[in-house]
């Protein structure tokens, strides 16, 4: 059955898991709904889907400064009625103030997403006010299902749940599980940088082979987060292998990085749930992350990797090298790979999504 017109709205202007995520959801909504979605004017979501050859979906900008904007409340409640929205998907936070108004009088069907964890609850009269018309909350990991009931407000009839994001992988090349180490060892981290995402960490976890004289190259794939970039940079900047460093951006081309690579060294401080670690599991690689947020949960599913205590970086070292010197068997990288299937399949994200559309 097909489903009421959808909007996906993500009005955020930077380059990360969630923008993706809004075209990638906005794709496979686009099976059984007509989506619209609706993006800040001229930033990286509007930029992307420009690069879609015929997307199955259309596309609507917005102009705003500020979250809380006559901009985004009447531009994004006209885009409702004209096209006839009556399912809406929002990825984000701030913007919510806003879109309060917007939808203010409208039969809608809201679901808001969640991906990041947050930390200060949001249960003041204003915070109950915007999100009393909810109609459901989806987490996309059991840890932030949690997370979500005790920092945001519900509605009378509001809902939560937790459906895995899906992967959707277009593999272009077979995947190698031999587990035979590059000479030098190929590292990889893949996120936006940003505070928090780990790569600072990861970086100084790399002295332990620098100190045992083993070569190395470490690839940071993900674009900046400005406001932290110069923050960043200055670190680089006084680490002694920084020329073991490359960082490589944004690229539409990270397959051939996960497929070059030894190991994932994802020490992250708050991910939700962290597509890119869960990638780097169905590429093989040998993956190592902080046992914070939702990677105790991740190897509770049955994945096999390294979970480090939270922000101890000796443990982080000794494991790196480790890795360095006995990487996973064959069969443990291939069964990884199986499970993705199991809990990370396009089917059963759009199922899911499906018995919460209106018809």
């Amino acid at each position: 059955m097909t489903k009421a017109p959808t909007a996906v709205i993500c009005l955020s202007p930077y380059q990360g898991g969630m923008e993706i995520d809004a075209l990638k959801l906005s794709q496979m909504l686009s099976e059984i709904s007509n989506v619209t979605l609706i993006v800040q004017k001229d930033k990286f979501i509007a930029q992307n889907y420009k690069k879609l050859s015929t997307p199955p979906f259309s596309l609507s900008e917005i102009s705003f400064k500020k979250s809380l904007s006559p901009s985004i409340i009447f531009g994004v409640r006209k885009i409702i009625q004209e096209m006839g929205i009556k399912n809406v998907l929002f990825l984000g936070a701030s913007e919510l103030k806003s879109l309060y108004f917007s939808f203010l009088g409208l039969e809608i069907n809201l679901i808001i997403r969640h991906g990041t964890t947050k930390s200060s609850p949001k249960k003041d009269w204003f915070h109950r006010l915007i999100y009393s018309k909810v109609n459901y909350h989806i987490a996309i990991c059991e840890h932030l299902g949690r997370n979500v009931e005790y920092i945001i407000p519900f509605g009378k009839e509001t809902q939560l749940k937790v459906i895995y994001p899906s992967l959707n992988i277009t593999q272009t090349q077979e995947i190698d599980f031999e587990a035979k180490p590059h000479q030098p060892l190929q590292l990889l981290h893949v996120g936006r940088i940003a505070d928090g995402k780990g790569q600072i960490a990861a970086i100084k976890a790399c002295s332990v082979l620098h100190d045992n004289n083993i070569d190395f190259n470490f690839n940071l794939v993900g674009g900046f987060h400005e406001p932290y970039k110069q923050q960043f940079l200055d670190f680089l900047d006084q680490v002694p292998y920084k020329d073991k460093i490359t960082l490589v951006g944004h690229t539409d081309k990270v397959e051939s990085y996960y497929l070059s690579s030894d190991i994932f060294l994802f020490p992250s401080d708050g991910e939700g749930l962290s597509n890119a670690f869960i990638e780097a599991l169905y590429y093989g690689l040998s993956c190592i992350a902080y046992d914070n947020t939702s990677f105790k949960e991740i190897l509770e599913l049955g994945f096999t990797f390294k979970l480090i205590p939270n922000q101890d970086l000796k443990s982080l070292q000794s494991s790196l090298l480790d890795l360095n010197k006995k990487t996973y068997k064959k069969e443990t990288l291939q069964y990884n790979h199986t499970l993705i299937s199991k809990y990370f399949s396009p089917v059963h994200e759009l199922n899911a999504f499906n018995n919460i559309l209106k018809g």
